[in-house]
């Protein structure tokens, strides 16, 4: 990393809400500079903190993830003066991300109308599973539903079993995207106008975004997408290959990069009136993918990956986190970097992207512990020592 600034220094970030897609969208901004201030309610932390199927210490692994780059502050919203203190420090912010449900805001006496009152600069990104408005908008919503209500789910998975999942919580991540996204383009607009605005970003929404024309197909020709497994239907040859010690993603679904994977193969395929072309291709593609396997699978991986790069074929390995903490390419691009951790010691955990040139994100520290950040944020606020351990004492912090 360079010495350059990063490009959100100076840029204040108050974070409500918990889980994964408001609080990603909140990693994002601080992988790039942005001071994000963590509100959460004093005894009732974040679940991401201990969240997740492996756990050491009792720490939730993806907690030194999505925490990083965060100030901790506890505060109780639900009481009147939690909300007041919440006020004074939107004064001083230049984004609020929140993910409850919607009108939960409004209920504390903290929508919109009153925010930008006090602060007609800030942003406010409001993350939810149905957005703001409609007559859903105030259904609890997962990542889980928005990605079924927004199409992904049904397409996931063997045709003749039911819908899967993908191994990751897509919906929240691609949300929190969105929104980060959104906050940029608002942040944006008020260098011009002046004013911030509200960001209304929707899971169910984000998820539509990515179902390139599912909607027309159907809409226009009857067409509906459905599972197709490990393939993308008509997209022929790509997809899982196996070899003797493991598996590849081949991808030459184009006449002349299948062509060089015929000659690659030692055979006549694109000679065949049943491969030769992209169409003729997605017709046969079952048994072309099955001749392709029959020619993998007596193969070792590498040599495999060799021969398509030799050839200039698309190839990869399809890797676990096993083969990518030992990948050097991986490696070579910081891919990967390692957090200190008070309790867990250097912690691997993906690293910042996308990369810029000159003024590159960066991790500076791992998760904050609960209320870390509060006696420093408040003091800043002008609130004295005796000021805070009386509103400890209540509850407030």
């Amino acid at each position: 990393m360079t010495d350059s600034k990063r490009p959100l220094d100076g840029l204040r970030v108050i974070e409500l809400g918990q889980l994964i897609a408001g609080p990603f969208c909140g990693q994002l901004l601080g992988d790039f500079g942005a001071e994000v201030i963590k509100v959460e309610a004093p005894g009732l932390p974040d679940p991401a903190r201990g969240w997740g199927a492996v756990k050491k210490e009792d720490i939730g692994l993806f907690w030194p993830i999505i925490g990083r780059n965060k100030k901790s502050v506890t505060l109780n919203l639900r009481v009147e003066e939690g909300q007041a203190i919440l006020r004074e420090l939107v004064k001083t912010a230049d984004v609020l991300v929140e993910n409850f449900r919607p009108g939960t805001l409004e209920r504390w006496g903290l929508g919109p109308d009153v925010l930008h009152e006090l602060n007609p600069r800030l942003v406010i990104t409001r993350v939810s599973g149905y957005g703001q408005t409609g007559p859903e908008s105030h259904k609890a919503g997962y990542a889980s539903v928005g990605e079924a209500k927004g199409g992904l789910r049904y397409l996931i998975g063997e045709p003749d079993r039911l819908p899967a999942r993908a191994g990751v919580s897509l919906g929240d991540t691609m949300t929190g995207t969105f929104a980060a996204l959104g906050t940029m383009m608002a942040l944006f607009a008020r260098e011009k106008s002046g004013k911030g605005q509200v960001v209304d970003a929707a899971i169910y929404e984000t998820v539509m975004a990515f179902m390139e024309s599912l909607i027309p197909e159907y809409a226009l020709m009857g067409h509906t997408r459905e599972r197709s497994g490990p393939i993308l239907p008509r997209i022929a040859p790509s997809g899982v290959y196996p070899c003797s010690d493991g598996m590849v993603i081949i991808g030459a679904n184009q006449d002349s990069l299948f062509r060089r994977l015929s000659a690659m193969c030692g055979t006549k395929w694109s000679d065949d009136a049943r491969y030769a072309t992209h169409d003729a291709r997605g017709e046969n593609q079952l048994e072309l993918d099955e001749m392709i396997s029959n020619w993998t699978k007596q193969r070792k991986m590498a040599d495999v990956l060799a021969t398509c790069e030799e050839n200039g074929i698309p190839c990869g390995p399809v890797n676990r986190a096993k083969e990518m903490l030992e990948d050097a390419h991986i490696a070579a691009r910081d891919a990967i970097i390692r957090v200190a951790h008070p309790v867990l010691g250097d912690v691997p955990m993906q690293g910042v992207f996308p990369k810029l040139s000159d003024t590159p994100g960066g991790v500076e520290g791992t998760s904050p512990s609960l209320s870390e950040h509060t006696e420093d944020v408040l003091a800043q606020l002008g609130y004295s020592a005796d000021q805070q351990a009386a509103l400890r004492v209540q509850g407030v912090i």
